[in-house]
């Protein structure tokens, strides 16, 4: 029986309900879904205590893999966490605006209909001339609407080494942690 004990920081609290641990801190609110067979979560004396009824190999990965994500999510309620991405382009002007929950790429390679992606959670993007910036408290929700944005302007089926448009991850930080 293995059992870890993580301290809450100070101006972050932490509630355990139902197999759903909430953490809000000054960042913002990040709720994740904890359910394992032989794992349980609890909240108690200011810390989070993960603790597994069983000794086995796969157990012990899900309790190192439930810290992971716990020490994730205090540190998105305090920092943040910060994906910067650039937007490259040889030949067509390819214009990027975030509107109503979207981005919207224009002229990608000079098509007429725009593509769109979904941001993600409660992300924040930013776009400032040829870089984008999103932020967010949640870094599964972050890093999934910058991959989304990578992966929407991937070219198939022509020489990567000519056309090189696209919008590509150049940094991944906790926000004011470069």
């Amino acid at each position: 029986m293995t059992k870890i004990e993580l301290k809450i920081p100070e101006n972050v609290t932490a509630e355990f309900n139902r197999f759903e641990l909430h953490v809000e801190g000054p960042n913002g609110k990040i709720s994740k879904s904890f359910r394992y067979p032989g794992l349980d979560v609890n909240v108690q004396d200011n810390s989070i205590v993960i603790e597994s009824h069983f000794d086995n190999k796969k157990t012990n990965s899900m309790l190192g893999t439930f810290k992971s994500h716990v020490l994730n999510m205090f540190h998105g309620a305090t920092l943040g966490w910060t994906y910067e991405l650039v937007i490259f382009y040889a030949h067509f002007p390819m214009q990027v605006r975030a509107e109503n929950g979207l981005v919207m790429i224009d002229n990608f390679l000079g098509e007429r209909h725009p593509r769109k992606v979904i941001i993600q959670g409660d992300s924040n993007v930013s776009i400032d001339g040829e870089k984008i910036y999103v932020t967010g408290p949640d870094k599964e929700a972050v890093g999934q609407t910058a991959g989304s944005l990578e992966q929407s302007t991937m070219i198939k089926n022509k020489d990567p080494r000519v056309f090189q448009d696209g919008i590509y991850i150049t940094k991944k930080s906790i926000r004011g942690v470069a």
